[in-house]
């Protein structure tokens, strides 16, 4: 039986937000400044008043923009180093390991950015559908390739990184309002499956 498996990241197989905590670790002093600047926008965000990706662009941006590629992927593999395998969940780690991955694909389907995420979707033997970070001459523009990965858009993406491939069972797992789309679209959607 060919499978296809759809982990989100943040949440479902990991206990905290990655965002926050890359972002944290990459530059503490310019992230507490940051944080503060953008706390308008945070609360106007929980209000609907404002666009996710957006505030998610401006956000990164204030802390990444102009860094090169070479110092952020250095760094991601830093922060992933200290934190993996600890800010992920112990059943999701069970979980993984007993894929058979003979029959099955598996892709870790996040709106957060290529740039951290690749180290554990590397070490957790998963294709990465994620929300890009977009470079011009090995710099990062604070822009993205694409759009945010969430919601209706990680349906997208899993449908072009699958192409026309079959499968006898899709299963997916996800935790917030963002990965109904992709929880709908499957045979299996479980919800907060690991928590």
């Amino acid at each position: 039986m060919k499978k296809l498996y759809c982990f989100d990241f943040d949440g479902t197989l990991t206990y905290k937000d990655t965002m926050f905590m890359y972002l944290k670790f990459y530059d503490s002093t310019k992230y507490r400044i940051q944080f503060l600047r953008h706390v308008p926008l945070f609360i106007l965000l929980k209000l609907k008043l404002a666009e996710t990706e957006k505030v998610k662009k401006s956000f990164i941006g204030s802390i990444l923009r102009g860094q090169t590629q070479e110092k952020i992927e250095q760094k991601s593999k830093q922060f992933f180093d200290q934190h993996y395998p600890k800010i992920v969940r112990e059943n999701a780690l069970d979980f993984i390991k007993n894929i058979d991955r003979n029959n099955t694909q598996s892709l870790l389907v996040t709106a957060s950015l290529d740039i951290w995420v690749k180290p554990f979707a590397d070490e957790l033997k998963m294709e990465l559908v994620s929300t890009r970070a977009e470079f011009k001459n090995g710099v990062f523009t604070g822009n993205f390739v694409g759009k945010n990965c969430n919601g209706k858009e990680k349906l997208v993406r899993i449908k072009a990184e699958i192409n026309d491939s079959k499968y006898d069972k899709i299963i997916a797992f996800g935790d917030t309002s963002g990965d109904r789309p992709m929880l709908k679209w499957a045979n299996e959607g479980h919800y907060q499956f690991f928590h």
